[in-house]
């Protein structure tokens, strides 16, 4: 074994012995092969919001009540820190056996109650975003699993605005899933066509959730159904280079299907929330024989979003779906215009004879977004956007429980954001 002078040296002053000098070697040697391939990356967001109407810091005056992150009260008008994101990871290696792992962090106020569980809130500007390890078994093509906490498998939009087109959320993110605890398996067909499975605990964040549910009408507590288990499919396709101009360009298909217990605001006063919700979700994203263009296309159908609930000898069933286009312009390598339009519909259906309740109600809006990215700084995305939403009736579509909100019928509702997000 070799030793570098300055070893050789303390060994001769009788400082270390070349044996203990050898075995701090192979333990160094050690822990550089079990770092070699790992990756450390992460962003840092900062933005400005200025609601520009309604007047005010009220959410709930806003025909987009329900929509996270953006919209809260502490961040209307003013300057904030979004989040800051943290990966480390190890890729899987290109052998039968491969494994790895990932861990995803989120520091600051978008990390707040990301990932509750159902009896509360961490309430804490820290929040485990992801943390999996990767498995895979050398069975055909070869089986890739993630096990642990993973982002959901449906949807155009994902958590980390700096990876999505627009600095604002959609109303499709709003009603999908963003988590889950489990196992997940991805099988790649070919080049071109993969499927995924997955099983977890929820349909709802939290990490280590279990599917509670309330009694029966007149009890107020929660028991826990080890049964109610979160099933999840999806299918990817990535058109060939026979395709033309429109290579590249991927369809997906996703359903999630499971339990989902959150708590409602009414519990202890005969309201019990809980039962099943289904996401199904198709989304495309098309090249175009213009190359510095790029089109999307998402919709998403919530089957009783937020579980429903049960209200004494009656029940309560909302069901919401939302049409998203997206377009993207390259002008140059640092400049950009991104454009969103949105159609989002909720059908909700009540009835108790306590209360005298019997109604089907609707709700609808749509909105509006444009952005401007300009990449000025090197590792810097730097953006403005505008942005439009109107309801086209008396409640949100995402909060029909709101017995206040007769103030938003025709409302309409203009942002402006500036957002800047260092990559590394």
């Amino acid at each position: 074994m070799k030793f570098n002078k300055w070893t050789l040296g303390l060994a001769a002053l009788g400082v270390v012995s070349l044996a203990t000098a050898a075995r701090a070697d192979e333990n160094m040697s050690a822990l550089q092969t079990a770092f070699s391939n790992t990756t450390i990356s992460g962003s840092v967001s900062a933005s400005f919001n200025w609601e520009l109407s309604p007047g005010g810091n009220s959410a709930a005056d806003s025909p987009y009540g329900g929509i996270p992150f953006q919209y809260g009260a502490s961040k209307q008008d003013g300057f904030n820190l979004d989040v800051v994101r943290l990966t480390i990871a190890k890729p899987e290696d290109a052998s039968p056996w491969a494994s790895g792992y990932d861990i995803d962090l989120m520091f600051g106020p978008d990390a707040v109650d990301y990932n509750s569980s159902w009896n509360g809130s961490s309430g804490q500007d820290f929040a485990i975003k992801q943390a999996y390890v990767t498995l895979r078994t050398p069975v055909g093509n070869g089986i890739d699993w993630k096990v642990g906490v993973f982002d959901t498998i449906i949807g155009y939009e994902v958590t980390d605005a700096g990876n999505d087109p627009n600095y604002t959320r959609s109303w499709g993110y709003a009603i999908e899933p963003t988590e889950h605890t489990g196992i997940l398996a991805t099988y790649a067909v070919n080049s071109d066509f993969s499927l995924s499975a997955g099983i977890a605990n929820t349909l709802m964040a939290g990490i280590n959730a279990r599917a509670y549910e309330y009694g029966k009408p007149g009890y107020y507590d929660y028991y826990q159904n080890d049964w109610n288990k979160t099933y999840m499919a999806s299918a990817t396709y990535t058109a060939p280079s026979s395709w033309g101009p429109m290579a590249g360009s991927s369809f997906y298909a996703g359903i999630v299907y499971g339990f989902n217990s959150a708590p409602s605001q009414y519990a202890g006063h005969g309201f019990h929330q809980g039962g099943d919700q289904v996401n199904y979700y198709l989304g495309a994203t098309l090249n175009t024989p213009i190359k510095q263009l790029t089109t999307g296309l998402a919709f998403d159908y919530a089957d009783n979003f937020g579980g429903g609930g049960t209200w004494f000898d009656g029940y309560h069933t909302l069901d919401v779906w939302t049409l998203g286009l997206y377009a993207t312009y390259k002008a140059t390598d640092k400049l950009s215009f991104n454009a969103r339009g949105e159609y989002v519909h909720g059908d909700e259906n009540v009835k108790s004879s306590v209360f005298d309740y019997n109604y089907d109600d609707v709700a609808d809006g749509y909105e509006l977004t444009g952005t401007v990215e300009y990449d000025l700084w090197a590792n810097v995305v730097s953006r403005l956007e505008l942005r439009w939403d109107h309801a086209n009736s008396h409640y949100s579509p995402l909060d029909p429980g709101d017995y206040n909100d007769s103030y938003i019928d025709n409302r309409d509702s203009l942002g402006f954001y500036a957002n800047v997000i260092y990559k590394f």
